[in-house]
Formats: structure tokens, sequence, C-alpha cells
């Protein structure tokens, strides 16, 4: 038996939505429809509820709106708290598209290379930090590229589309 899964306890199998609470429900479903094409699957006042073109799940992303008056998230920088949710593209194509999309609205504030995962930071209109990572397919991972992961390389992109093609598909990478 793997040590992961014990007698009766089946194990979590992934992330099904994640829930955000923000000061205008309105302007960050906007931003998230704009920025990721999520779109709204159930609003309720001061409530939204995204899902992701091509998900299964009954939404991906909930927004509850607690006011103009909210103050910034000190996470990370004064209290502990989540510091970012990441979402995952399929091709470099659609991580390029991203890219461009994010900073033609001023939202991108980084994009590095973590060898195995191509990565994208942005922040929502609320300083909330997100990621949108494309991940290098399980057969394309070398043992140089495993070596790589200790190091954080800024995102060549160009480099990278040259290198496994706009429309390779990504998937889940090697676990640590």
């Amino acid at each position: 038996m793997s040590s992961s899964k014990r007698e009766g306890v089946m194990p979590v199998q992934r992330l099904n939505h994640a829930v955000l609470y923000v000061r205008d429900v309105d302007r960050s479903v906007a931003f998230y429809r704009e920025a990721l094409g999520f779109r709204v699957v159930n609003a309720l006042p001061g409530a939204a509820f995204l899902q992701a073109e091509g998900s299964s799940n009954d939404h991906d992303l909930g927004l509850f709106q607690i006011g103009a008056q909210a103050g910034p998230s000190s996470a990370g920088r004064a209290t502990v708290g989540l510091y970012h949710l990441a979402w995952e593209v399929d091709t470099l194509a659609e991580l390029d598209r991203v890219a461009t999309r994010l900073a033609a609205m001023n939202a991108l504030v980084g994009a590095s290379d973590h060898a195995t995962t191509k990565a994208l930071y942005a922040k929502d209109p609320d300083g909330l930090e997100f990621e949108v990572s494309w991940l290098v397919p399980a057969d394309l991972i070398t043992d140089e590229l495993l070596a790589g992961r200790t190091t954080i390389r800024p995102l060549d992109l160009a480099r990278e589309l040259e290198r496994y093609g706009a429309h390779t598909r990504g998937g889940v990478g090697v676990s640590v």
C-alpha cells in the first residue's frame, strides 16, 4: 500500500474551486472574464460564481463582495495567508495569448521559468496575485530539466515556443 493511501482514506484528487473576498464583485467579474475567459454560471447580490472554459467543475472561482472600505490583503507581508492561485493552460500559444492580454490590462507582474513549469504572475483589481502556467509534458521532461527546478529564471516565452512548439499540450509534471 502506498504511503499516501491509508486504510479507508481516499486522497484528495484536485482543487475544485477557490473563493475570494473582493471589494466590488462586478469589477472582479469583468476582470476575470476579460483576463482569463471565465464565464458567470451563477450570480447573487454581492456574489458571483465563475467557470473556466472547458471546466467540468460546477464553478472554479467564487467571488464575494465585502465593499470598497476593505483594506488590502497583508498575507505574506505581515500575516500568514494564501500567496496565490494557479490556473493551467493547455498550450504555450495560450500562455502567450494570456501574457499579451494581462500585459494590455496592466495586470502582469512577472513571468518565471521553473524548468518544468512556465509561469505568468498577475494581480487582479484588488491586488490578489494569481498564476497562469503551462506544464512541460511528462514525456518531454529530462533529467536536466528536473535538475533545473532548483533555480527560478526569467521566462523567455519566445524561446520556449521555439523549443516545445506553440501547440504542444502541457501535462501533469513530475512531482517533487
